[in-house]
């Protein structure tokens, strides 16, 4: 088959100036938009609030360890600013709190509630599905930006982590969000040239560091070498406007750490996860190195670190615990990535006659070359996402330290992005040149063929699944090689075959968290593999046979207890009804999964401190935060986590015991178990002197001792 003939347009500048990219990329109006375009992405952005959106109360308060912090916020704009577990500020969470913020304003503004503190992490997942199509859809001219677009979208939706993490509390999708809106100005400073586009995505990177400390920043590499290849201007210039946006960068970063690093140690909370009370610490440590090296610099435990993600190697992300996550379209993004690249290279787009990016013409027309101004921009937005990807991937698969399977939903966006743009350079270069006729299909047998793999690991998950994408792959490759030998009858079998093998797998465990509340502590998607820590959200039985209805509530209609509800503790003071507990334990019942490892303490004991408290700020100090945010939110009032996230925090000193005790702050701790509170600690040892054991006959008997081992209540004052 020959190449088209091919007409080229006058040489372009290397770098175009910003006054010739805008009106081309910018300024597009809605008139110049396929009819479909627009019903397609409120299709998609729907489909997205549904699946994140559904049945959403049916995980409780999801992670019962930001709950407490987003309640306590609510409580106290100390304990708000600072992202204290308690409304007394006596510790931080392990995270910054940004995203909690998010949450906490939602829950001034609505009142406290498992919607009111869920629902804007649903918004933020919607809206980081419609940057990622904005941002696809500028990069590509004509109907082709589109189409690239809506499958960049589709796949970010159906990723099933990230349908799993939008449905919880934890800052991963908030900082998701932030890093798209970075992105998405990244493209804007290299499309248009305006300086300010480029500080505004550092300040947004920023912003992201204040919601999970390093990992905002393992997009920077991208950001920065794509700048200084694509952008227009001198290379001085650029230089100059990375350096201005390093200072965004690092003032945006830092301001909040800085302030609370300053502030009197005895006027705010502990740094939580810290061994020295600072941010810094927490950044470098717990939060930074320790979970590249796997040593915790912090607080937050020692040794190797926990991988509930599986043993870190470059297969990890394509484990069995992993794989159903996240790694269903990452051969494909590969596969996309070298494509797009080679196809936008010059000798590339010469012979496939620009039919590639501008989607005119065919093999026997004669078409318009590039238009010089787009190439650029595609070839950036390419390098961007790679690059993206590629940093995520080392960074994710050899980490030694603490690694949870919801991490990887940072790399949804440039998987989906990679899949969009590749997926049409692909076709449409398939349709342009028998040369490249086999790219796309072996793109789609490559993803099928893993899809059929991931899916036969779990035999009892919808069992002919996998055999109809294997059919489905077949289809595909076979169609959309014919079609690059000209069949063009059989184009909307094949590209109709391709996405069902790419995207049925993925979809199928997506649709497992609607059903079940997941595990707010470590979320995923699809049926339990048997292995890591809490297993994913899925269905009981793993999908036998087809998908179960009643998803409202549960499998087949299933409620679960909480706070206000049978089996619960009742409504804390002051918060509205909303709160459950899968199974229908009530908050703070031995055994109950919270925050973390562990349980909290006894209903009895709960209602004999309640009565108990006086005028104290505290209710009781536990050795950890486990116990701390189930009574917190069972109760409604503040509750001492000496030991912080893991019990291993140093928070807790006896001076500082004594002076809460002298001002009467305190009255109650429970000692034994893990924390300060625990063992033969200094702290244990002086409660153990000066305070008056609590008789079991006065909490309620015998059985309403503490959950955290052999614990004992004392009393202190």
């Amino acid at each position: 088959m020959s190449t088209p003939p091919v007409t080229t347009s006058p040489a372009a500048p290397a770098r175009p100036s910003a006054r010739r990219t805008a009106p081309w990329t910018a300024r597009r109006t809605a008139r110049h938009d396929p009819r479909w375009a627009r019903p397609a992405m409120w299709a998609v952005l729907v489909l997205a609030a549904v699946l994140y959106t559904w049945a959403l109360g049916a995980g409780g308060y999801a992670n019962e360890y930001y709950a407490a912090a987003v309640y306590s916020g609510t409580q106290s704009w100390k304990a708000f600013f600072f992202g204290a577990l308690d409304a007394g500020s006596f510790i931080t969470v392990d995270k910054p709190p940004f995203a909690l913020w998010v949450m906490g304003l939602s829950a001034r503004v609505f009142g406290f509630g498992t919607w009111s503190m869920l629902l804007p992490q649903a918004a933020a997942g919607v809206a980081s599905v419609a940057l990622v199509h904005s941002a696809v859809r500028r990069s590509l001219a004509g109907p082709a930006g589109h189409a690239a677009a809506l499958v960049a979208a589709l796949v970010m939706t159906l990723t099933p982590i990230t349908v799993a993490i939008n449905r919880d509390n934890n800052p991963d999708t908030v900082l998701v969000l932030l890093l798209v809106a970075a992105a998405w100005f990244c493209l804007e400073a290299i499309r248009t040239g305006r300086p300010r586009t480029i500080v505004i995505s550092a300040v947004l990177v920023g912003l992201a560091f204040t919601t999970k400390m390093l990992q905002a920043y393992l997009v920077l590499p991208a950001f920065a070498l794509v700048y200084l290849y694509a952008a227009a201007g001198e290379f001085s210039r650029r230089i100059g406007r990375l350096l201005v946006a390093g200072v965004a960068l690092a003032v945006s970063s830092a301001w909040w750490m800085v302030i609370v690093d300053l502030w009197p140690a005895d006027g705010r909370p502990y740094v939580g996860g810290s061994t020295d009370n600072t941010v810094w610490d927490l950044v470098v440590g717990y939060n930074g190195l320790g979970r590249i090296f796997g040593r915790s610099g912090g607080g937050g435990g020692g040794g190797q670190g926990a991988s509930f993600g599986g043993a870190a190697g470059a297969d990890r992300l394509f484990n069995d615990i992993m794989a159903g996550q996240i790694s269903w379209l990452i051969p494909f993004a590969v596969v996309a990535l070298v494509a797009g690249l080679v196809l936008t290279g010059r000798r590339a787009a010469a012979l496939t006659g620009g039919a590639v990016l501008r989607g005119e013409g065919d093999r026997s027309a004669t078409v318009t070359a590039l238009r010089p101004d787009r190439r650029p921009a595609t070839r950036a937005a390419l390098l961007l996402w790679g690059g993206w990807l590629v940093v995520h991937y080392a960074v994710f698969s050899f980490s030694a330290g603490t690694f949870h399977p919801y991490y990887s939903t940072a790399m949804a966006p440039a998987i989906a992005a990679l899949a969009g743009m590749g997926g049409v350079l692909m076709w449409r270069a398939l349709r342009s040149s028998r040369a490249w006729a086999w790219a796309l299909p072996a793109a789609v047998a490559v993803t099928g063929g893993w899809s059929f793999a991931v899916l036969r690991r779990t035999t009892e998950f919808v069992p002919w699944l996998a055999w109809a994408v294997a059919g489905a792959t077949a289809v595909a490759a076979l169609g959309l090689v014919a079609v690059g030998y000209g069949v063009r009858r059989v184009t909307v079998v094949a590209l109709a075959a391709g996405l069902f093998a790419g995207l049925a797998g993925p979809a199928a465990y997506a649709l497992t968290p609607l059903g079940s509340g997941v595990n707010g502590t470590n979320p995923t998607a699809g049926p339990s593999t048997g292995r890591g820590m809490g297993g994913p959200g899925g269905f009981p039985g793993g999908f036998p046979g087809g998908f179960p209805g009643g998803f409202p509530g549960g499998p087949s209609g299933a409620r679960y207890g909480g706070p206000g509800e049978p089996g619960g503790t009742g409504t804390p003071e002051g918060m509205p009804p909303g709160g459950t507990r899968p199974g229908g334990r009530a908050v703070g019942f031995p055994g109950g999964f919270g925050g973390g490892p562990g349980g909290g303490i006894s209903d009895a004991m709960v209602a004999y401190l309640k009565k108990n408290q006086g005028d104290a700020t505290w209710l009781v100090a536990v050795g950890s935060a486990q116990s701390a945010s189930s009574v917190i939110l069972s109760t409604g009032r503040p509750v001492i986590a000496m030991g912080g996230f893991t019990g291993s925090d140093p928070a807790m000193s006896v001076a500082t015991l004594k002076r809460y005790v002298a001002e009467g702050k305190l009255k109650y701790v429970v000692v034994g178990g893990r924390g300060p509170g625990g063992g033969d600690s200094e702290v244990t040892e002086w409660v153990k002197a000066n305070g008056t054991p609590v008789d079991s006959a006065e909490i309620g008997g015998a059985e309403a001792g503490g959950a955290e081992g052999n614990s004992s209540l004392y009393k202190l004052a």
